[in-house]
């Protein structure tokens, strides 16, 4: 059986006492086991409670320091030798202190492998995101570029671009007369949910890196809220103020950027965050937080819009032009919307983690 040589040095004095500082610590115990070349194996042991402290002789006896021991063992590994310092008091407390040891090895291949999963699931959002992207974006090109499919043969590149919007806008004064709420309704579901991506794009997030369930609530909710409730409230306020002098549309737009505004906001904060799951406290709480926040920054952009929505654009017409206006005010509603309740998702477990560390260790 080999033997293992085990060297005692002595590290630099380094601290001045008044007493000799006995040592009571718990016995220790490292094992170490050695493979040597064909002769067998043989374990050391080394016991933390026979390395003493040992005082320095010196006359002077207000003025004696302490050195510590620390003893390493050696092993031959295949023509080289492996030192490993087994003990280590003062600074550390008494602890054990292994350099090279097993735990960073283990540590280090399970943070590779969160890396590796993690990165996986990138590429996995990733690809399905452009997926929908892709795949709708495609559809609305096409049905945009053939709408004159039934009768354009024989028509030359120029003449189906030239033909394309006109005929893309009687198809849908079509529709308005068909079914004018459920169009108002798609348009708007189209909007939203657009307007909820480039917000999420301007808050950081990589272009195909978006919440798709984030994306899709804003989306059903101007689809099922919005387009409905737009529809009816624009002639509403036509039957509420029926006069055609100048002065109508500053009244208009006023009532429009207070009581309609304040309200349409309200339903969609409310719906967002019961949509989330959220209970209805935190769901006021935070709406009461944010309602003048809204509200005014409502009043930077739709005073200026609605000049042009009661003073020019006609009541069958407004909800397309106040969704294109929509694109820039659905992303200052999401975020508004959105970012107190992805900062507390991401404060839980930094919370929950923070009170568990104060939880009194069990007896």
């Amino acid at each position: 059986m080999a033997a293992a040589s085990i060297s005692t040095t002595f590290l630099p004095l380094y601290k001045p006492i008044k007493s000799f500082v006995p040592i009571s610590q718990a016995p220790k115990f490292f094992t170490k086991t050695k493979h040597g070349a064909g002769t067998g194996t043989g374990t050391v042991r080394a016991v933390s409670k026979e390395q003493d402290v040992i005082p320095v002789q010196s006359n002077d006896f207000t003025d004696h320091q302490v050195g510590i021991l620390v003893s390493e063992i050696e092993r031959e590994v295949e023509g080289g030798k492996d030192v490993q310092l087994i003990s280590g008091f003062g600074g550390s407390e008494g602890r054990l202190s292994f350099e090279g040891g097993f735990s960073s090895a283990s540590s280090s291949g399970d943070g590779n492998q969160v890396v590796e999963g993690e990165n996986l699931d990138k590429l996995i959002d990733r690809t399905i995101n452009a997926t929908i992207v892709l795949a709708a974006g495609t559809f609305g090109i096409t049905k945009l570029l053939t709408i004159d499919y039934d009768y354009w043969h024989g028509w030359t590149i120029f003449e189906i671009l030239r033909y394309a919007p006109q005929h893309n806008w009687s198809a849908y004064e079509e529709a308005l007369k068909e079914n004018p709420l459920l169009a108002k309704m798609m348009i708007s579901g189209v909007v939203y949910s657009v307007g909820d991506w480039i917000a999420q794009c301007c808050e950081g997030k990589p272009l195909l890196e978006f919440d798709r369930t984030r994306m899709f609530r804003s989306g059903l909710v101007g689809f099922t809220l919005h387009g409905s409730l737009s529809h009816y409230y624009y002639y509403f306020c036509e039957a509420l103020f029926p006069f055609q002098d100048w002065w109508v549309v500053p009244v208009k737009v006023a009532f429009d950027q207070t009581a309609w505004s304040a309200v349409w906001n309200s339903i969609y904060y409310m719906v967002i965050g019961l949509l989330r799951f959220e209970s209805p406290v935190t769901i006021f709480s935070e709406l009461k937080a944010t309602f003048w926040p809204m509200l005014t920054a409502g009043w930077k952009l739709w005073p200026f819009a609605h000049i042009i929505t009661y003073g020019v654009v006609p009541v069958e017409q407004r909800l397309l032009w106040v969704d294109c206006v929509e694109l820039i005010w659905v992303t200052i509603l999401s975020t508004l919307s959105n970012e107190k309740s992805e900062a507390r998702v991401l404060d839980a477990p930094v919370e929950q983690s923070s009170s568990s560390s104060f939880e009194p260790p069990e007896e």
